[in-house]
């Protein structure tokens, strides 16, 4: 029988007065969990950084002692509460060392409370003496004691005004006494009952006031000193406050200026241009990020897949080829000069528009609207099968708004001149980006087409581009769009929307592809869209958010452009609705990094090289790429005066809309109930509006009967529609292997004729 073992040895106990130190896991939030933090303590105080290195200047949170509780909770966990200003939840490594720190913090708290001034000590006598360290705060600190000594003279005056009371009071009872004894008869006894009969009244009125001053004194009397030290520390915290700001201050200056000029390969990195705009934007949310969280967060959200950093000046300098194999046409030298021109620059083939465009439509009525009456039965259920009136409606139907994405058409024309596949990528995914730019502030819902609508926007003299749109399905509700410019491109996609309404908000999943086609090069690029996201659709300002992840692909090539829609996150220090990508070769090797928001802008940089950096925060390794300085490829055109009257249109969407002679009569601008409600006529857009769905049930259901006569026996019973689209053919297409309505030809050529006799009548 092997004999029992010995208890491990206590813990050591540090002297009184010694610094103790060590490693401690923090609760930060439900996200990050507990993270590892450097914890000292001395003087009574117990301070946090990240590392041992940021003792000497970042101290990231302190809590005195002698006023805090310490609780445990279980083996290896406590907790540090100073009464609800500050709470830390730590765990130890183990209990072995739960127990020091423990021991560590009951004897500096003994010895912190010891330390108090006396004055904390002597009741109410007179009110802590101010720190004199706070210059900023001494006007403040002279009035707060102004106030404490004015309020103990007042309650020195309530203590005398109680003796008095219970003094004279007792005088009075005792004559009054007296006064009763004599036997008087007549008026004069009378009056002598009644002034005994208000002054018993009084005195049970005073003594029910002196019992309460009794209270109020006793309870005064012994809160006083705790106010006092509770002022006394939230004075003191104020001043380190105050400091550690000044501090952090200097150090996000100090870690500025030393990015720029910092080492993050072994290649040399001192650029002078990193002082210029575009360079310091390209580090901006990437490799800067990386240091900011090391050094002033606690919870940050994933981080990025990758960083960026400036190449080495002599990328610069080469000439012939360069490291990664491409010319240097393709490159563009120092300045990226095939890729850095104008975007808001006019094209030269560009002609002057034959016509002027509208600039307004009518405002929007301020018409209010019970919106949980109509969304409380929705919750859960498809957004196409739910009647909505068209007060959540602009006066666009989706077709309009697919047609919408062409606003920056001239990504594709330029895209169409370039010479390098990869160059011609970071267009395309430049453009992919761009047709979320509209939607940051349309929170209105467009029109849901009805089966048969088309739309078209021919923009051939002005912008050399004209498409059609057609709704081929209604079950499910899917868009076709064909769209076709003299410049040397094809834009085609099929778009159905997935809607959910999940009560906070409403998630909307575009579901199909769309394709890209450039007859020069013959390359064939496909994508798909993000989910869209509105928020606060019960209480609360709407406001929209895309995220979710996209890969442009070039079937010719292999090469492909991974973009990244960053969530909004309520921890991230990054700027809103971002946008990251990454353009690679067949290979799987880096050419471009391209950065920027949705709504706003994208800049792209070339990468001159990559390597692998350190693991991050969740272990993750994170890519290094070393580019040249970013140049922006796209910016949003700015919103037209008044915009946020008419449902916060661009320029392109105010025309969408407008009265056009010689279109097909399945028009989206032909559409009744959607030109009443652009007039503010919504009482009578929305009678239209329920006019128009029931004739096209009614069609449907005809159609499904004409159907149903030639349909084969093991078919019956059910619901046959073989409606087929007039201008679109589904087909299943070799390049993508995707299964796709295909613009089939003719709709030009009818509109030249003028002849829509195959056309259905839908309104």
């Amino acid at each position: 029988m092997s004999e029992p073992k010995a208890p491990p040895p206590p813990p050591p106990l540090p002297a009184p007065g010694d610094t103790y130190k060590g490693w401690l896991f923090k609760w930060t939030n439900y996200i990050k969990g507990y993270q590892r933090r450097w914890f000292v303590l001395s003087n009574g105080l117990l301070s946090y950084y990240r590392t041992q290195a940021e003792m000497g200047h970042t101290c990231r949170g302190t809590i005195n002692l002698a006023t805090a509780n310490i609780a445990v909770e279980d083996s290896c966990n406590f907790v540090i509460s100073n009464g609800g200003a500050q709470t830390y939840h730590l765990k130890a490594s183990s209990e072995v060392e739960r127990q020091r720190w423990i021991t560590a913090l009951e004897l500096a708290k003994a010895k912190a409370v010891h330390m108090q001034p006396e004055s904390d000590d002597s009741g109410d006598e007179g009110p802590t003496s101010p720190p004199t360290s706070a210059p900023n705060g001494g006007g403040r600190n002279l009035e707060v004691q102004s106030t404490l000594r004015t309020l103990g003279c007042k309650v020195e005056d309530l203590c005398t005004c109680n003796d008095l009371i219970t003094k004279h009071g007792t005088a009075l009872q005792r004559s009054l006494s007296e006064l009763e004894g004599l036997s008087t008869q007549g008026p004069m006894g009378d009056k002598i009952k009644q002034v005994t009969e208000r002054a018993t009244l009084f005195r049970i009125t005073s003594n029910a006031m002196i019992n309460a001053c009794r209270d109020f004194l006793g309870l005064a009397q012994t809160h006083s000193k705790r106010w006092q030290k509770a002022l006394q520390v939230e004075r003191d915290q104020r001043v380190r406050l105050e400091d550690t700001l000044e501090q952090l201050a200097k150090q996000h200056n100090h870690l500025e200026r030393a990015f720029r000029g910092a080492t993050v390969l072994p290649l040399s990195l001192s650029n002078p241009a990193m002082d210029n705009k575009g360079s310091s934007d390209s580090g901006k949310g990437d490799a800067s990020d990386e240091d900011d969280e090391n050094e002033f967060f606690d919870a940050m959200e994933d981080p990025a897949a990758f960083i960026t950093v400036p190449a080495d000046p002599k990328y610069h300098r080469r000439s012939g080829s360069n490291a990664s194999g491409i010319s240097c046409s393709d490159l563009g030298m120092d300045d990226q000069s095939s890729l850095a021109s104008n975007p808001e620059s006019p094209q030269p083939l560009e002609m002057e528009p034959v016509r002027q465009r509208r600039t307004r439509v009518p405002d929007k009525p301020n018409y209010s609207l019970n919106l949980w009456s109509i969304m409380k039965n929705c919750i859960g259920k498809e957004l196409s099968k739910i009647p909505m009136p068209v007060n959540f409606n602009e006066p666009l139907s989706m077709l309009q708004r697919l047609s919408e994405d062409l606003e920056y058409y001239e990504l594709l024309d330029k895209a169409a001149k370039c010479q390098s596949s990869l160059e011609q990528l970071c267009y395309v995914a430049a453009f992919t980006v761009s047709s979320y730019s509209t939607t940051v502030h349309r929170t209105g819902k467009p029109f849901n087409p009805l089966l048969g609508e088309t739309y078209e926007l021919d923009r051939l003299k002005e912008c050399g581009y004209r498409s059609l749109c057609e709704q081929v399905s209604h079950h499910p509700p899917a868009a076709a769009h064909h769209a076709v410019s003299d410049r040397g491109w094809t834009l085609r996609q099929e778009i159905s929307l997935a809607s959910k309404f999940r009560g906070k908000y409403l998630s909307i999943m575009p579901l199909g592809s769309i394709q890209c086609i450039f007859e020069k090069s013959n390359n064939h690029y496909s994508w798909k869209k993000v989910t869209t996201t509105v928020h606060n659709i019960i209480v609360g300002k709407l406001w929209i958010d895309q995220s979710g992840e996209i890969d442009v692909v070039n079937h010719q090539t292999g090469d492909r452009c991974h973009l990244k829609f960053a969530p909004y996150s309520y921890f991230s220090r990054d700027v809103a609705r971002k946008v990251t990508g990454v353009v690679t070769d067949k290979d799987g090797k880096a050419h471009y990094v391209l950065s920027g928001t949705w709504d706003e802008k994208m800049e792209f940089s070339r990468v001159m090289q990559s390597s692998k950096g350190e693991n991050g925060t969740e272990g993750k390794q994170r890519t290094v790429y070393q580019t040249l300085k970013s140049k922006e490829i796209w910016k949003k055109n700015p919103l037209p005066e008044g915009a946020e009257t008419m449902y916060y249109f661009s320029c392109l969407a105010l025309t969408l809309n407008e009265p056009e002679e010689g279109v097909a009569p399945t028009d989206s601008r032909q559409r009744p109930d959607q030109r009443l409600m652009e007039a503010g006529r919504w009482d009578e857009a929305n009678a239209e509006k329920q006019r128009l769905e029931e004739k096209q049930r009614t069609t449907r259901r005809e159609r499904e009967r004409e159907a149903a006569k030639v349909a084969s026996p093991t078919e019956e019973g059910a619901h046959i529609d073989n409606y087929e689209a007039l201008w679109f053919k589904k087909i299943d297409d070799p390049v993508s292997g995707e299964s796709l309505h295909v613009y089939k030809g003719g709709y030009w050529d009818a509109k030249e004729e003028s002849s829509w006799d195959m056309c259905p009548d839908i309104f």
